[in-house]
C-alpha cells in the first residue's frame, strides 16, 4: 500500500519597510547607497499628512523616531518639542511606486510576489529557499541587498503570512518559525498582530483581552458572536487552520530559465549573447512539453535594484532558440538609449507566459519545414517587435451596414478571430450582374465629411451642385439612391409612462406598442441613408449620401464618405 501523498510545507516570507516613505527621499537626496555613507548632522525627517484639517505625522525616519515621535502625532506638537525637525508632506502615489519596484526586484527569489498593504510584501518562497543556501542564508542575504539600497527592512520566515507578518514586526530581523510553532510564539503577542481593524482591538481590550493567548483560552462562540467572525478567521489563518491565499501582483509564468552572473553586464550586445543560451534551456522544457511560446519576457535584474521588463510576442507558438533571438534582437534595438544598464545587470530570467501546442513537422527534402504562411508570420513578428505592437494590423468585419463601421483594424499579433459558419446557400437567388452589389469607391473616408448642398431634387433626388473643402461641385452624372437602414437591433425601447386612467392591461400594452413603433420609426427616419455616386464636371467621382429623410421639422444632412477617383 502506497504512503498518502503529502503536500509540501508551504513557507511565506513578509517583508516590513517600517520607514519606506523616508527612505525614498533620502534615497532621492543622499543616493541609493546613503545608509553605507551616513551624514552627520541632518535633522530628523518627519512626513506629513493631512487629517481632518490637522497636520499629523503620517511617518518618520529613524532618528525622529529615537526622539520619541510617533505617528499620529500633531505636527504642531512635535514642532513644539523638537523645533529641528524637517517635516515633508507625503506622496503616497511615489510610495506605491517604489513599493511596487521593490516587489519587481523579489521576482528574483520568487515569481510569487504579494504587495501588503502600503508597507510591505509578501512572498511565497515554498520550495525555493535551497536555492539560496537555505532559509536563514536567503534571509540574511535579502537583509544585506536592501540595506545596501538604503532601506533597513524586517524580514521574517513562517509557514503562514499571518505568523510571519507577525514575527517579521516583533521579533528579530531573519527570524525563522518552523511548522507547529504558531502558536507559541503568538501567545504573548498584542492583538495588533492579528491585523484587525482598531475598532475590534479597543473593544477587545475594553474587556481584558490583550494579548492573543487571552483570545485562545476563551470559548470561540461567545467570541464570534460579540466581535463578529474577522476575529476568529484571522486567529485561524495565522495558526495554520485556514489557508490563506498570497495573491501575486503579476501572472506567474509557465515556464523561466535564469543565469546568474559573477560580474555585471551592462551592454546590448552582452544580453543578446545571453538570450540564445537561455532559450536554449527554456527548448528543452517546451519540447518536453509538446509545446511553444507565444508570448516571452526577458527579466533584466539590475544591481542597485532596479528592474527592466522586456516582453515580445509572437503570431504562431515557437522554441526554436534562433526565432527568439530574433525577436529580442529587434526588441533591444528598439529600445534604444531607453534601456538603462546603470551599474550593470547581475540576473537575466527568460520566462514563457503564453504557450500552446506545437506539432513537429515533416520536413520535405531540401531539409526544410513546409509551414503554411510562417516567414509572414516571422516577419510580422519581427516588425512589431523593433516597430510596436499596432504596426501591423488586420482587418476584422464588424456587424453594420454603415461604410465606417463595416470593419475595424485589430494588432495582427493575436489569434485569428474567430470565424462564424458559413450560412447555408439561399434558393432562388439572382446572381446576375444586375443583381450584383454596387460599386464602391476606391478610397473610404476615415470620417464622412460634411457637405453643403443647396439644391437637391425632392423627395429622392441627388443633389445638382455641392461644396466639399471649400470647393464647389457641380453634378454632371448621378447613379441611385441606395438606401442603407440603421441596424434595428441597436433602438431602445423607449419609456411609456403609465396612465392611473388606463384600467384595462390590453389598453396599456397596445399603447406602449405604438410608441415603440413611433420612436423606431422616427429614429430609423432620422439615421437613414441614400447613397449617390455622382460625377461633377472635371470627371471627378463621388460617393455621397443624405442622412435623414425630408419632413416638415427638419431636413436632411449631406455627407461624402469616398472618392472614386
Amino acid at each position: 500500500m502506497h504512503a498518502p501523498f503529502r503536500k509540501e510545507r508551504r513557507r511565506i516570507l513578509s517583508l516590513w519597510f517600517p520607514h519606506l516613505s523616508t527612505e525614498r527621499l533620502l534615497r532621492q537626496r543622499l543616493g541609493r547607497s546613503w545608509r553605507s555613507h551616513p551624514r552627520q548632522g541632518r535633522p530628523p525627517l518627519v512626513v506629513s499628512r493631512q487629517e481632518n484639517n490637522t497636520q499629523r505625522i503620517a511617518a518618520l525616519d529613524e532618528a525622529a523616531q529615537h526622539l520619541r515621535l510617533k505617528p499620529g502625532m500633531g505636527i504642531a506638537d512635535a514642532r513644539a518639542m523638537y523645533p529641528a525637525i524637517e517635516v515633508v508632506a507625503e506622496d503616497p502615489a511615489a510610495d506605491r511606486r517604489l513599493l511596487e519596484a521593490l516587489a519587481d526586484w523579489c521576482d528574483r527569489y520568487t515569481p510569487l510576489v504579494a504587495l501588503d498593504g502600503t508597507d510591505g510584501l509578501f512572498l511565497d518562497v515554498t520550495g525555493c529557499a535551497h536555492l539560496f543556501g537555505g532559509e536563514e542564508a536567503l534571509l540574511d542575504g535579502m537583509l544585506a541587498s536592501f540595506f545596501e539600497q538604503g532601506f533597513r527592512t524586517r524580514a521574517a520566515l513562517g509557514p503562514t503570512p499571518g505568523a510571519a507578518w507577525a514575527a517579521a514586526r516583533f521579533s528579530l530581523p531573519g527570524k525563522v518559525l518552523q511548522e507547529g510553532e504558531e502558536r507559541s510564539f503568538l501567545e504573548s503577542l498584542p492583538l495588533f498582530v492579528l491585523r484587525l481593524g482598531p475598532e475590534t482591538i479597543a473593544s477587545l481590550e475594553s474587556v481584558g483581552l490583550r494579548t492573543v493567548g487571552s483570545i485562545l483560552a476563551v470559548p470561540r462562540a461567545p467570541l464570534a458572536r460579540r466581535f463578529g467572525a474577522m476575529l476568529l478567521l484571522r486567529l485561524d489563518q495565522a495558526l495554520g487552520e485556514v489557508e490563506e491565499a498570497v495573491s501575486p501582483r503579476l501572472p506567474v509564468p509557465v515556464l523561466s530559465v535564469e543565469r546568474h552572473l559573477a560580474e555585471p553586464i551592462g551592454l546590448v550586445e552582452d544580453i543578446e549573447r545571453l538570450v540564445p543560451m537561455l532559450a536554449r534551456s527554456l527548448k528543452r522544457d517546451l519540447e518536453r512539453r509538446g509545446e511553444g511560446a507565444r508570448l516571452f519576457e526577458l527579466l533584466l535584474f539590475r544591481v542597485d535594484g532596479a528592474v527592466s521588463r522586456i516582453a515580445a510576442r509572437a503570431s504562431l507558438p515557437l522554441r526554436e532558440p534562433a526565432l527568439i533571438y530574433r525577436l529580442f534582437r529587434e526588441r533591444l534595438a528598439a529600445l534604444g538609449a531607453a534601456l538603462e544598464p546603470g551599474y550593470g545587470f547581475d540576473l537575466v530570467r527568460l520566462s514563457a507566459f503564453e504557450t500552446a501546442a506545437l506539432d513537429t513537422l515533416q520536413a520535405d527534402l531540401d531539409g526544410k519545414a513546409a509551414v503554411a504562411d510562417e516567414d509572414v508570420a516571422l516577419f510580422s513578428d519581427r516588425v512589431r517587435a523593433r516597430l510596436g505592437r499596432t504596426a501591423m494590423l488586420t482587418p476584422l468585419l464588424v456587424e453594420s451596414h454603415l461604410p465606417e463601421r463595416a470593419a475595424s483594424f485589430v494588432p495582427a499579433d493575436g489569434e485569428p478571430p474567430a470565424k462564424k459558419a458559413p450560412a447555408a446557400p439561399r434558393k432562388n437567388v439572382d446572381f446576375s450582374p444586375s443583381r450584383r452589389a454596387p460599386e464602391r469607391p476606391l478610397r473610404l473616408l476615415s470620417r464622412p465629411e460634411p457637405i453643403d448642398v443647396p439644391v437637391t431634387e425632392i423627395p429622392e433626388g441627388p443633389p445638382l451642385n455641392f461644396r466639399w473643402r471649400r470647393a464647389m461641385h457641380r453634378v454632371a452624372r448621378a447613379e441611385g439612391p441606395e438606401r442603407v437602414a440603421p441596424e434595428w437591433w441597436l433602438h431602445g425601447k423607449p419609456e411609456v409612462k403609465a396612465d392611473e386612467n388606463e384600467k384595462d392591461e390590453e389598453e396599456r400594452e397596445a399603447k406602449r406598442e405604438k410608441a415603440e413603433r413611433e420612436a423606431v420609426a422616427a429614429e430609423t427616419a432620422r439615421m437613414t441613408r441614400d447613397y449617390f455616386r455622382v460625377e461633377d464636371t472635371d470627371g471627378h467621382r463621388f460617393w455621397i449620401y443624405r442622412e435623414g429623410l425630408y419632413r416638415k421639422d427638419a431636413a436632411p444632412r449631406w455627407y461624402l464618405q469616398g472618392v472614386s477617383a
